[in-house]
This record gives structure tokens, sequence and C-alpha cells, in this order.
């Protein structure tokens, strides 16, 4: 395994651990307040969105041929 897929597979790792932070904040409804004004719950689920499109993309991007190519 080279450099760059071991790169795109740990960003794809840490991305999905984000997803999956947000996802547990949208289940648990969990109030976060940042200097003292609360962040609405669809801040999450677009971190969701966001960043679970970013894991599965690099992931997948990882398993291409073309990644390899130095």
């Amino acid at each position: 395994m080279n450099s760059q897929i071991v790169g795109l597979r740990t960003a794809s790792i840490i991305f999905g651990l984000m997803c999956l932070g947000q996802l547990c904040r949208l289940l648990t409804r969990a109030e976060v307040v940042v200097q003292g004004h609360p962040v609405p719950l669809w801040a999450s689920g677009l971190g969701v969105v966001i960043a679970g499109s970013l894991s599965i993309w690099l992931w997948k991007l990882s398993k291409t041929p073309t990644a390899i190519k130095p």
C-alpha cells in the first residue's frame, strides 16, 4: 500500500467518525451551546450528509487504480 492510499483511507475513517458523532447528536437531541448561542439540530443533519459523503467518496477513491499511480 502506498502513502496516498493510506492517506485517503485515514481521511475517510476520520470523516466517518465525524459523521457518526453528528448522527449520535441528532438521535439523542443533545444540546450544543457555542458562546451562549444554541446550535440548531439541522446543522448536525448537514454535518451527517457532508461528512458521510466525503467519507464514502474518499474510501471509493482509495480503491480506484488511479489512486495507486505515483
